[in-house]
């Protein structure tokens, strides 16, 4: 099910005497199993917390079932469903070393990354990002969670680099990509194959799945390091459409319009737009932004490290930015946080 919390009616938990039952899962760790199912809350946040990090929970009033915690599958990644049975709100602070990736279910609620809302339906969030979730008592939510070390290989993969930092994916998935949609397609029915006997008696199918997951957000969802990624890592992609994505890698710094970019392509400009919203799921005016962001987001990282100087002004216009209050919600919507704090000197304390 796509477009949202909402569409789908969930079957009624187990309720055991009242309270709540906590699964012990299985030896084999790809197993699904119950992690929880019950009335109480209090259990219930315990055992979440339990798989991904500490929170601050506020149940709210209003219409209350049981809960239940599902583990699908855990291995390379980590795959749940969630639904906490009453209204609650999430405030997972900045997230340690995983992405986690929101696909709803059913009910309705809202989600924000980095202090900002995201509008779409589902949504990621990673390491560093902060995480705030409102949810109505029959939301029921699909976890991905994905280790940093799992996304950086996939990135170091394409490279031939380890990031130097964790990737910053941008929060929303736009489900209205056809590459987006069959990403989250492929999720869903890695769910419904993890309870299935095949999944049961071959490892590696389900190791598939894992890679077609992994590789497959590093490859649709933009991130601080997709311009480091070379053109050949979208073999699918028409020659023309990577001939102007290398020319704007190469002309970053320089005034680039998309006639510049459809010449290089050696197509029409009408052509070149085309071939990016059907083949790539943007355009290329975005694309040449996300190259400059990049470059300003790698520029601001020397700054904050020591081995650069200037002001995040300096950098921005660098880059072809000059209306800056644009440029900055263009960088917290692709990195989670405002330029300056990127910026920001890291002093190690002393021993």
């Amino acid at each position: 099910m796509q477009g949202g919390y909402g569409g789908r009616t969930r079957g009624a938990a187990v309720r055991e005497r009242g309270a709540g039952h906590v699964g012990r899962g299985g030896s084999e760790a790809g197993t699904p199993h119950i992690l929880f199912e019950g009335d109480d809350v209090e259990a219930l946040d315990e055992v979440v917390t339990g798989e991904f990090s500490p929170h601050r929970l506020r149940v709210g009033r209003g219409h209350r079932s049981p809960g239940r915690f599902r583990r699908l599958h855990r291995r390379g990644l980590a795959l749940y469903e969630l639904g906490w049975g009453v209204p609650v709100e999430v405030a997972a602070g900045e997230l340690p070393d995983f992405h986690n990736v929101h696909i709803p279910l059913a009910g309705e609620g809202t989600v924000r990354v980095a202090g900002r809302e995201v509008t779409a339906s589902c949504s990621v969030a990673g390491p560093g990002m902060t995480l705030d979730m409102s949810l109505s008592a029959r939301a029921d939510t699909l976890i991905l969670c994905l280790p940093q070390a799992v996304v950086d290989n996939a990135v170091t993969a394409q490279t031939g680099e380890p990031p130097a930092a964790a990737v910053r994916f941008a929060p929303a998935l736009a489900d209205g990509d056809p590459a987006v949609a069959a990403w989250l397609e492929t999720a869903r029915a890695f769910a419904q194959f993890t309870a299935s006997p095949l999944a049961a008696r071959s490892p590696l199918a389900a190791a598939h799945f894992e890679q077609v997951l992994v590789h497959g957000l590093v490859d649709l969802q933009p991130h601080d390091h997709f311009t480091a990624l070379p053109a050949y890592a979208h073999p699918a992609l028409p020659r023309a459409v990577r001939r102007a994505m290398a020319y704007c890698e190469e002309h970053a710094g320089e005034p680039v319009s998309v006639a510049d970019m459809a010449a290089a392509a050696r197509v029409s400009p009408r052509t070149l737009q085309e071939r990016f919203r059907i083949d790539f799921g943007t355009t290329p005016a975005a694309y040449l932004r996300r190259v400059r962001l990049d470059r300003v987001h790698q520029d601001l990282l020397r700054i904050a490290d020591g081995s650069a100087s200037g002001t995040v002004a300096d950098v921005a216009t660098r880059w072809g930015f000059t209306h800056l209050s644009r440029f900055a919600a263009y960088y917290r919507e692709a990195y989670g946080q405002v330029p300056s704090h990127t910026a920001e000197r890291r002093y190690s304390p002393p021993a």
